[in-house]
């Protein structure tokens, strides 16, 4: 359900802000005609497929020769805009462009990037994500408290049942067309015009519930109607609108949604967890196997952990590893937390200086992490 509703917001933001540049180009020309309206969705469709595949080739090796931290994460961001702007002069979808480039580079990026960029860049990348979050949520407020000041009470009262009765036709087509299309599918499989491979593609009637209930507007809502120029008819009004469902749809659905998923007695039966169990176990034997000829004290050292580990496997039908963390995991938390208190004596009383006990607290995070703190 989660990979659904994740799915489905990458599939519909891109589709949707599509949609919404064609038809602020049809409001500002005043006329609208297929034959001029099909060759911008084929170009927009294909041409941001090609041009996303294209940059997906191209940049990565380039920025593969990028080693410092602080470089590679500027790189980052200055490409992701570079490749948005270029769409966006070409005439392509910006968003469908990023989205293909990102899904494309996430295929091959692990192997190219080394984990010392890899982690901070993911930090960045999610402050900055939260952070453009709140911006869009604050200059939306500070669109709304001007357009409200400007209405008399009268037309306050018509925006505001106007939001209402928009805000539930919002959730009844969502519930209503994820109904018809879990129905369509099961009389499909009923009938054997329909295999699918795993029966939980189709979800169930809670699940669908669930699914018809995830309608949360957001960001993308918000951003759209902010953008709309400042002579555009009745701007007030869709900003208020947008306004309004957003903030209606998270309030309403997103409180209610965990009472309602406890209701139906849903239950996540982590199928990740049971995959990682899985290959952490793969992953260790071939670790194992890799040192096996190695004569050294350091790796015998290495095979005792790793057999640790292994046995713990031994009694799983899978052969997975189930336990969230190693077996050596708690005695390595246990010794670095004191030598982070040793390291922290040593700066005190001035045996060492800022430089060197930053550099010895990086490693020891870095150890931490990797015992699972």
């Amino acid at each position: 359900m989660v990979k659904v509703l994740e799915g489905e917001s990458l599939l519909n933001d891109a589709s949707a802000l599509l949609i919404y540049r064609i038809a602020v180009g049809a409001v500002a020309t005043e006329h609208l005609k297929w034959s001029e309206v099909a060759p911008t969705i084929a170009l927009g469709l294909v041409g941001s497929v090609l041009a996303g595949l294209l940059a997906a080739r191209v940049i990565p090796p380039i920025m593969e020769r990028v080693k410092e931290v602080p470089s590679a994460i500027i790189l980052q961001f200055a490409t992701t805009f570079m490749i948005w702007i270029t769409a966006e002069h070409l005439g392509l979808s910006g968003i469908l462009t990023i989205v293909v480039y990102a899904i494309a580079v996430a295929r091959t990026a692990p192997a190219r990037i080394p984990a010392r960029l890899r982690v901070p860049s993911y930090a960045v990348w999610e402050t900055m994500v939260f952070v453009l979050n709140v911006l869009a949520f604050m200059l939306i407020g500070m669109q709304m408290r001007p357009i409200w000041s400007r209405l008399d009470a009268d037309v306050r009262w018509e925006y505001c049942v106007a939001a209402a009765w928009i805000l539930l036709t919002v959730v009844l087509v969502r519930l209503l067309w994820v109904t018809f299309y879990r129905t369509t599918l099961r009389v499909l499989i009923v009938r054997g015009l329909y295999h699918p491979k795993d029966p939980k593609a189709v979800a169930s009637r809670k699940g669908g519930l669930i699914i018809s209930w995830c309608g949360m507007r957001g960001l993308v809502t918000l951003a759209t109607a902010f953008a709309l120029p400042e002579n555009f008819p009745q701007r007030d009004f869709i900003v208020f609108i947008a306004f309004a469902v957003v903030l209606g749809s998270l309030i309403i659905q997103g409180l209610t949604l965990r009472p309602l998923i406890l209701a139906f007695g849903l239950r996540d039966d982590d199928p990740v967890g049971v995959e990682v169990a899985r290959g952490r176990a793969v992953a260790y034997r071939a670790a194992l196997d890799a040192i096996e000829s190695d004569p050294s004290e350091e790796a015998e050292i290495l095979r005792l952990e790793y057999r640790a580990t292994l046995m713990q496997a031994e009694n799983d039908p899978n052969g997975g590893i189930a336990s969230g963390e190693m077996p050596t995991d708690p005695l390595r938390r246990r010794a670095i937390e004191a030598a982070r208190k040793s390291i922290f004596e040593l700066r005190a009383t001035e045996v060492i200086g800022d430089d060197a006990f930053h550099r010895l607290e990086e490693e020891l995070d870095r150890a931490e992490l990797s015992a699972g703190g």
